[in-house]
């Protein structure tokens, strides 16, 4: 498709006055993750019992009494859960902002416990990255992606609800359900692909030292920080305001093939691109192009994990150097009623010294339009 490169000077300036006025006042990833997500709570539509806040676990419960019950998310599966749902209970929970609609195969639960049935968190799984340096040092190289992809996963939102997260390290439990052999078998069915290797990188970056997905050996490994930074995105109003105006003097078409992966980054990325081509006041481009960089960092690199699932070969495979996957020394270990028990052991720990210390939370930490939630995860 043929995309413009340039457009009047008056409109570049209009462009460049939009993005400089949403980026210039944030000083730090904390001050647009709160803005971004109070934009998208703005425009929630209320979920009946949601101020109530019933939906969710905040019981004083030891994590030795406690069982969890995973529930799909969409209509192709038995008493599943809806889509609706998922996105606006998750939205209520995560400091991110959620994307409703992701390329790629993908699989999405949230997790109860039983006795109370109530949520404790959501997962969902998707296809991974194209590249990841991490991922390259530990292969020894770049893999053919069709290989890769054959038996690789990601898990794109781990989020435990609060103050599940706080009181029984619930991030953790999450993350170790995404790499049994429950969810390797699940994954592998949806997506049709033999999974052995799940990938996933933190929230904060380089400047934390610590993410939810730390200590977790054998089951996952810290492998490194990944490669770039990215500039955080225009979200809701702003984006739709300036897309709309570009697709219009781009002969009313979009700066991007509506099915292309990524399609928000790359049309915001275009977006800037034709700006900057067509400004032509030096301190209006010398302005843009500062708040642009001040934006890029902003972000930081993310800190990279993978598990292999309690496979013993998985980097031979996906390397092309062994066909037939291995199972190693701690393949029992994966099965789903071992990493719980093993996770109720640590959760114990937390639970009974936040006891101890008096610091065991009961409040259920929601984003709403009335709560202001001194928290990002």
């Amino acid at each position: 498709m043929t995309v413009i490169s340039k457009v009047d000077t008056n409109k570049a300036e209009w462009a460049a006055d939009k993005f400089i006025d949403y980026f210039e006042n944030f000083s730090s990833i904390e001050d647009y993750l709160r803005f971004a997500k109070g934009e998208a709570v703005s425009s929630m539509a209320t979920i009946p019992g949601i101020s109530d806040k019933d939906a969710f676990l905040n019981e004083d419960i030891h994590p030795q009494d406690m069982d969890f019950e995973v529930k799909f998310v969409g209509d192709r599966f038995k008493d599943s859960i809806s889509q609706e749902m998922y996105i606006k209970y998750l939205t209520a929970t995560s400091s991110h902002v959620i994307e409703h609609n992701i390329p790629g195969r993908e699989l999405r639960w949230m997790v109860y416990e039983k006795n109370t049935k109530k949520i404790i968190g959501f997962i969902r799984f998707g296809s991974p990255t194209i590249n990841s340096k991490p991922r390259n040092i530990w292969l020894g190289k770049a893999p053919d992606l069709s290989r890769f992809n054959r038996h690789a996963v990601m898990g794109f939102a781990i989020v435990p609800s609060q103050p599940f997260g706080f009181n029984y390290l619930g991030g953790k439990l999450l993350a170790l359900m995404c790499v049994s052999h429950y969810a390797r078998e699940e994954v592998s069915k949806v997506f049709e692909k033999n999974i052995a290797l799940f990938e996933t990188t933190s929230l904060y970056g380089s400047t934390t030292s610590a993410s939810q997905y730390d200590g977790l050996k054998p089951f996952i490994r810290y492998k490194g920080l990944t490669d770039s930074k990215f500039l955080p995105l225009l979200h809701r109003e702003s984006f739709h305001e300036l897309h709309n105006a570009f697709s219009e003097w781009n002969n009313n078409q979009p700066l991007t093939e509506n099915r292309a992966s990524s399609k928000k980054m790359k049309r915001q990325t275009k977006m800037i691109s034709i700006i900057r081509n067509s400004l032509e006041d030096k301190t209006k481009l010398d302005k843009f192009n500062s708040v642009i960089n001040m934006a890029f960092n902003l972000t930081q690199r993310k800190r990279a994990y993978i598990s292999d699932y309690g496979y013993g070969n998985v980097r031979e495979v996906i390397s092309g150097e062994q066909e037939e996957l291995v199972r190693g020394q701690n393949w029992d270990k994966f099965y789903l009623e071992n990493i719980i028990a093993w996770w109720k052991k640590k959760a114990g720990k937390r639970y009974e010294k936040l006891k101890k210390e008096g610091r065991f939370r009961d409040k259920v930490e929601l984003w709403t339009q009335e709560d202001d939630i001194q928290i990002i995860r």
